[in-house]
């Protein structure tokens, strides 16, 4: 009963009548393609999170920074992954530094020395005087400022002539030793600016002469015009002297040592030719934090040795200029262009001041095109016609500097 029961309940299909076709399955309806819609295709715009290190677990004020400069890490991480090479020549590595630092002291002092120095031809020497004797140690601030600036000049003339012997200027650094030179000439415009700002009577004279160098040249009278804003060196001089000393030089030195040290960061230290394939690099360090420490190590002992200088040698303040009296006996540059002095000394004949400075632009250009020249030292091979060449270079440069300081002393 109960198959029979299931058997009236099953559903039996009929069969499609004969020579009547199926009909066919129903289609899903499909969407009309939506018109194209004018104007310019626009993707969607994916924006990075705002700060990606706000779950980081960091300390209060680390997480107060990181908040704020996040924008920063992978500069710091570039940082940290950077490595500098441990050898015997490594000290050389650290006069950069301390160029930089003897600069960071010269901006500060500057700036306070400007709250007191008025740059006129009446003023100029009673402010000075001020300064030395007047101002809550205003007599320290000018010396840590003149003795500052010797030693910038002292440390970049350093740093200069260890690349060149350790040709660090080869490939691919030609342009870190190309806006280094372009550093030295400023640095030495700040010296040859700045000397005149006391309007003292060795500093009148002196400038006097260095600004009449360039007449021997072809237009060399317009350039002196320039310089000196008239005929002769007077206030309009010690005017120019001053915003070239506080404005220009300062605005580029910052271009160029922001290209210098952006150049340094990216393409490293370089080590000597051949150290590295004779095994002789004995490993690299960290360059922050290891290699920043130990350049702040270097900078404090230059700060101790600035504040010592200051204190047990200062700069005397002289007499005030007088443009009518006769030059005084002994009158020469600053001892970092002694060396170009005593060349034009010795070129005492006709057209010799010329020849000196054909030399010197010559030489200069020699100089900054070293990279390009030096072929050798691109393919890491060494290069001795360039050392004999720098040997030769620095050699002038000393005999003529101890050749001035036999004859005039200190």
């Amino acid at each position: 009963m109960a198959e029979e029961n299931n058997n009236k309940q099953a559903v039996v299909s009929k069969p499609s009548a004969p020579g009547k076709p199926k009909s066919p399955a129903a289609k899903p309806a499909t969407a009309k393609p939506s018109p194209a819609k004018k104007g310019v295709y626009k993707p969607a715009e994916v924006r990075a999170e705002a700060d990606p290190f706000r779950d980081t677990k960091t300390g209060t004020v680390e997480s107060w920074m990181q908040e704020r400069f996040h924008i920063l890490n992978p500069v710091i991480d570039y940082l940290k992954k950077k490595e500098v090479p441990k050898h015997r020549l490594s000290l050389w590595y650290y006069f950069g530094g301390l160029t930089l630092f003897f600069f960071s002291i010269q901006i500060i002092t500057g700036l306070l020395l400007l709250l007191y120095y008025r740059p006129t031809e009446a003023e100029a020497f009673a402010r000075f005087v001020y300064i030395q004797t007047e101002v809550p140690f205003g007599w320290l601030i000018r010396q840590v400022h003149a003795w500052s600036a010797n030693l910038m000049v002292l440390m970049a003339c350093i740093h200069m002539f260890s690349t060149f012997f350790t040709k660090a200027y080869r490939t691919p650094r030609e342009l870190i030793w190309v806006s280094g030179f372009v550093l030295l000439i400023l640095t030495l415009g700040f010296g040859f600016t700045g000397y005149l700002l006391p309007w003292n009577e060795l500093a009148y004279f002196a400038t006097q002469i260095g600004t009449e160098v360039p007449k021997v040249v072809p237009g060399g009278e317009f350039l002196v015009r320039v310089l000196r804003g008239g005929e002769e060196v007077g206030g309009e001089t010690l005017t120019r002297m001053f915003a070239m000393h506080v404005v220009l030089l300062p605005g580029l030195v910052l271009l160029f040592l922001s290209a210098h040290l952006f150049l340094v960061q990216v393409l490293g230290a370089s080590s000597p030719i051949g150290y590295r394939e004779a095994g002789l690099i004995r490993g690299y360090e960290k360059f922050f934090p290891d290699f920043i420490v130990k350049d702040g190590i270097a900078w404090l002992i230059g700060f101790a040795l600035l504040i010592y200088l200051a204190i047990v040698f200062p700069w005397e303040i002289g007499v005030k200029a007088d443009p009518l009296a006769a030059a005084p006996d002994g009158i020469k540059p600053e001892w970092y262009f002694w060396a170009q002095f005593q060349l034009l000394k010795d070129l005492k004949f006709e057209g010799g001041e010329l020849l000196a400075i054909i030399i010197f632009t010559i030489g200069a250009i020699v100089w900054v095109l070293v990279p390009f020249m030096d072929r050798k030292a691109s393919r890491e091979e060494k290069s001795p016609l360039f050392t004999i060449m720098g040997l030769l270079f620095l050699a002038f440069m000393i005999i003529g500097t101890f050749r001035v300081y036999l004859e005039y002393g200190w």
